[in-house]
């Protein structure tokens, strides 16, 4: 089987389309930034390539620090006059924003194929959920601001590239409904072009949106540490947000930190095979490239057998390859679980890291073949990664107690409970797990005893969005708690003296957040 491109669907299709119908944003080869109001010509563009088969693609227009500074400033002049605009306007133009956002979803879809190797049904529900879930915020955000205004200052995101609409986007939006001017920087691995064109769109509509670009240590003084900031919002990994936090030491910014950490999914006293091995196929969407993923599995020692007899099957059926490449012409994309990683370092990164995992005592269970993926005759592979499955990873391995970010499952076996909440307590706070336990009460108290903030049990947890709670503990959360009316409180002011829920210093969790 001989595998074409999807006429139209070329990232040179994509682009010329992204000139055509936002030409403020993207002159040219180069994409602009967007601050003060206007899309310029400033920084320096640098090459980049796509993860899917590495043809060069825009490069993020990266600004310099002095520059930074001047469009915080020029974002909190914009802020000032914004959250004195009445919520009825701030409605209407965020719905004429997600209106012109989804008449070009298609585009943005094709956008996240290139630019971070979605599948096509991946970055269909990223956008989607963006939009979706911000329309919900226009219908039901009157009652959450009562008693609440503006912060003093814009709202600063540093967020990840896995997500940049039903993220990154969808937090700018709310931020923007709730009064306060907002500020971006585009993720340095990908999703340039995606999230300028969402950008372009609602600053059309009269949004105080500021989008730029560079890297975090050039950038991280204006939009961590600027003093016109009312809001620090970071999505990402610890090392990156441990340097956020402590920049903000000190200043009193508001801040919501999410960070990574290891998911896991317990197994005690346990008999669903065939639900559980359906969990496991779909828990490798996206190449468990997303803060949610579950990369490690811990399994009770007597069960061992039954759940490699459920595990096995499940992984080998997992689908990678092109995002875009099909059999003819007039195919749709193909329904795959994931494309590639983010880079090709990354995808090399992981492969040392298993290589060195087994050298020093892991059991390799599976490992896939890159020849299983579906791809295009002679194209560049090297983002792909097939699927891993380590038994016992050596605790001298980050595979052992960090997040891979990619789709490389560890499994550990325990014989005691004890063993068990140690096993899933490996990383100290993590954002979710999960307990498959016949017993709903031992379930229940197994789930209290896990460091994570969302724990299911039988099913996985996700993120979530609108009126749900999401959070972390230990080192995967600082700051602000957010979903919902927490999201709207996390980024407006209230009555004097009010505490708002989250992983602060003084602050306890909120009862209920397992």
């Amino acid at each position: 089987m001989t595998l074409m491109l999807k006429p139209g669907t070329a990232w040179s299709d994509a682009y010329d389309r992204c000139v055509r119908q936002a030409p403020e944003a993207f002159h040219d080869d180069r994409v602009l930034n967007l601050w003060d109001g206007r899309w310029r010509r400033d920084g320096r563009s640098g090459p980049a390539v796509t993860p899917v088969d590495g043809t060069a693609i825009a490069g993020p227009p990266r600004l310099d620090r002095s520059t930074a500074f001047r469009a915080v400033r020029a974002s909190a002049d914009a802020h000032r006059s914004w959250r004195h605009v009445p919520l009825a306007e701030r409605r209407a133009r965020v719905t004429a924003a997600l209106d012109a956002l989804q008449a070009h979803r298609d585009l943005l879809v094709l956008l996240l194929v290139w630019e971070i190797g979605k599948p096509w049904r991946t970055a269909a529900a990223d956008v989607d959920r963006c939009v979706e879930g911000v329309r919900w915020y226009t219908g039901e955000i009157g009652p959450m601001l009562a008693g609440r205004a503006p912060l003093e200052g814009p709202v600063s995101n540093i967020a990840s590239w896995n997500y940049p609409m039903s993220v990154l986007m969808h937090a700018m939006l709310v931020q923007v409904l709730a009064g306060n001017a907002v500020i971006a920087k585009t993720p340095t691995d990908g999703g340039l072009s995606c999230l300028t064109l969402a950008c372009a769109l609602a600053a059309r509509e009269g949004l105080p949106i500021t989008l730029v670009s560079g890297s975090g240590a050039e950038l991280s003084p204006a939009l961590v540490r600027g003093r016109d900031l009312g809001c620090v919002s970071f999505v990402g990994g610890r090392d990156a947000g441990g340097q956020v936090a402590a920049s903000l030491a000190g200043l009193g910014h508001r801040h919501v930190l999410e960070q990574e950490g290891l998911n896991c999914w317990g197994v005690w006293e346990y008999s669903g095979w065939e639900t559980l091995a359906g969990q496991i196929r779909r828990s490798f969407d996206y190449a468990k490239q997303r803060c949610t993923a579950y990369p490690r599995f811990v399994v009770q020692r007597s069960l061992f057998h039954d759940f490699l007899a459920a595990y096995l099957p499940a992984v080998r059926s997992v689908r990678f390859g092109h995002p875009l490449a099909v059999e003819a012409p007039d195919d749709p994309p193909p329904d795959l679980d994931f494309g590639p990683l983010i880079s090709g370092a990354k995808a090399k990164e992981l492969t040392d890291q298993v290589d060195e995992a087994i050298a020093k005592g892991g059991i390799p269970l599976h490992r896939g073949s890159a020849a299983e993926g579906r791809f295009l005759p002679g194209q560049d592979a090297s983002a792909y990664l097939a699927p891993v499955t380590i038994l016992a990873p050596p605790p001298s391995s980050p595979l052992f107690h960090a997040e891979p970010f990619g789709p490389v499952d560890t499994i550990v076996p325990v014989d005691t409970e004890a063993e068990l909440l140690a096993a899933m307590n490996a990383s100290n706070g993590a954002l979710v797990a999960t307990v498959s336990c016949d017993e709903e009460e031992t379930a229940r108290r197994l789930a209290g005893q896990v460091r994570a903030f969302k724990v299911g049990v039988n099913a996985p947890r996700s993120r979530g969005d609108r009126d749900e709670l999401f959070g972390g503990l230990g080192a995967s959360w600082r700051g602000a708690f957010v979903g919902g009316e927490l999201l709207v409180r996390a980024v407006t002011r209230g009555p004097a003296g009010e505490r708002l829920p989250g992983n602060f210093p003084d602050h306890t969790l909120l009862p209920g957040s397992v």
